[in-house]
């Protein structure tokens, strides 16, 4: 493969950017873990869409369903013969473990990440960036969509494929910083005596890591009054 796998670039002059597919992937599990799913979308040069792949796992951990993406996508793009492929996820995580900046530790993730590896080396170019979740929306959707099929809820039922959909993060961190998954839920309002019954919050999954016993998020702030809930892979 031309270029560098780990440090996400490949020579413009080696394949011609204006060649490049370029995918959106993303994946996510209900209680990580629990039901999870992926969703992917695929573009031409042309930016036309030309594949839109999704799957339920079964039960499994978010990054288990981030990595499940990367690999259809992959996958997906050697079979098809795509020359130069840009992956674009929003699993901060994968990105960097794929990129070589982070060590894949997880005796879980690392067979994953060695097969996404041998299947990037078949593409003549390979990037890989990461995205907010608000940059990832219809690979969020289709996962989710699978999610809720595979758990027999209606179309649009679910609550969310994930953090990577920010993604909780698994797999240790070169150093100290390894990553982890704060879950965040905004405190219950305290319930009238009469009338109906307010709803619930809605929970968050941001992604970050602890460090000296202080939450450090990778993105996005906690407002004041909320309970936090630290999950490590």
């Amino acid at each position: 493969m031309n270029g560098n796998l780990f440090d996400g670039t490949t020579p413009h002059s080696a394949t011609g950017q204006d060649q490049w597919f370029t995918a959106h992937c993303d994946g996510g599990s209900r209680g990580n873990p629990g039901p999870a799913a992926y969703g992917a979308v695929i573009e031409d040069p042309r930016g036309q869409v030309v594949a839109r792949l999704s799957a339920f796992l079964g039960v499994q951990t978010n990054n288990y369903a981030e990595y499940a993406g990367l690999l259809a996508v992959l996958k997906w793009a050697v079979q098809n013969g795509v020359g130069s492929l840009r992956v674009v996820s929003d699993s901060e995580l994968m990105v960097k473990q794929m990129n070589g900046t982070y060590k894949v530790a997880s005796p879980g993730l690392r067979p994953l990440w060695e097969e996404a590896r041998q299947l990037a080396r078949k593409l003549d170019g390979f990037q890989m960036r990461h995205t907010l979740r608000a940059g990832n929306k219809e690979a969020d959707r289709l996962a989710n969509e699978a999610m809720d099929r595979g758990t027999g809820k209606p179309a649009g039922g679910g609550s969310g494929a994930g953090p990577s959909s920010g993604q909780t993060t698994g797999g240790a961190a070169a150093g100290s910083n390894s990553p982890h998954a704060a879950r965040s839920a905004t405190n219950s309002a305290t319930r009238p005596a009469t009338g109906p019954t307010p709803p619930k919050p809605e929970r968050q999954v941001l992604e970050g890591y602890v460090k000296n016993g202080v939450v450090h998020l990778l993105e996005g702030e906690l407002p004041d009054g909320i309970f936090v809930k630290v999950v490590r892979e």
